[in-house]
């Protein structure tokens, strides 16, 4: 007769092998277990639709195997796919994702962050410039936790981001190199390092060619009604007709950038070559087709996710600032 290992039993019937372990005068054992016992308990398993008590196996383990994922808009495009990817990397090594949105509300994030904490094995962060504090209370818990996306220069906290200054650089210096000289940049008005250094790609890129204007640079105000963007870029528009190529930093600024291009009649890319931060269904199928900085979304994901399980599973107990840089990919089409 066929006799079973405990890791046996748990391969076939789906249960943790600590289920039927024990201890005897300080030493472990394992229950060996017949190959008919085993069909046995399979047997009742089908039969009565059992599933594994989760919470149970929390309290003996210690582990949830749930991962939290807190990012800024979960409806964008950018954040839609990355959690789609964390969800398929965490899946692959036993771990389920549960999410939500901070709408950019340092307020919102920081909720979140309280009511996971004791749900989730650790945190994968997109953290809004308010909830430092918060993040950095979590990391002295020694909660692993990684930054994606964007990161607080200067902690010794983990994160996984695309090299933003490399990809507004390289778009810029293209569109100089297509005979642009009026260049204009819209970005939103915030401290997020992320904003900042597509910022600074395109204006050290523009000092350096001898072609950067202040005027050509728009930062508008963070509305959670992002409708709002529209008027103010057609304004700018309007004010600044010699503008002969646009960089947006993002998205939903393109979305609205070409909308306003559009009501006022400017041809694309006839009069103004134009450029986006991250690539969205829209912009694939519009026309013309939009040009792109676009985000590897399923390696910043890959990355990402090793780091936190590095941190999960001991491997790095006082986790250093390790802060991995993706390349982006430019991505020309009829828009340039």
């Amino acid at each position: 007769m066929k006799h079973l290992s405990i890791k046996d039993i748990a391969r076939l019937a789906g249960v943790a092998p600590s289920t039927v372990s024990f201890v005897v005068n300080g030493k472990h054992q394992e229950m060996r277990i017949s190959e008919e016992m085993v069909k046995h308990v399979q047997a009742i398993i089908k039969k009565t639709g059992y599933i594994p008590n989760r919470a149970a196996a929390s309290l003996r383990t210690g582990k949830t195997h749930v991962i939290g994922l807190i990012v800024e808009d979960i409806a964008n495009a950018f954040f839609a796919s990355l959690a789609k990817s964390v969800e398929s990397v965490a899946a692959k090594v036993g771990y389920r994702v549960v999410y939500g949105s901070t709408e950019n509300s340092d307020e919102r994030g920081n909720d979140l962050i309280q009511l996971l904490a004791k749900q989730v094995d650790g945190f994968l962060i997109t953290p809004s410039t308010g909830m430092k504090a918060s993040v950095q209370a979590l990391k002295k818990t020694r909660k692993p936790l990684v930054l994606i996306d964007r990161y607080f220069p200067g902690e010794e906290i983990p994160f996984a981001l695309v090299d933003n200054y490399a990809g507004v650089s390289q778009a810029t210096e293209y569109l100089i190199g297509k005979g642009k000289k009026q260049l204009a940049f819209v970005n939103v008005a915030t401290s997020q390092v992320q904003m900042e250094e597509r910022e600074r790609g395109f204006v050290e890129v523009m000092r350096t060619r001898g072609l950067f204007q202040k005027k050509l640079l728009l930062r508008l105000p963070y509305y959670q009604d992002k409708a709002q963007y529209e008027p103010r870029i057609r304004n700018f528009l309007q004010k600044h007709t010699e503008i002969d190529a646009i960089i947006f930093a993002t998205n939903y600024l393109g979305m609205f950038g070409i909308k306003a291009l559009k009501d006022l009649d400017i041809a694309i890319p006839g009069r103004v070559s134009v450029l986006s931060f991250d690539d969205t269904d829209l912009f694939r199928f519009s026309s013309p087709a939009i040009s792109v900085i676009s985000q590897p979304v399923q390696e910043i994901a890959a990355e990402a996710m090793r780091l936190l399980l590095d941190q999960i599973s001991g491997q790095k107990k006082k986790p250093a600032q390790e802060g991995i840089l993706i390349p982006p990919e430019l991505i020309l089409r009829n828009s340039v």
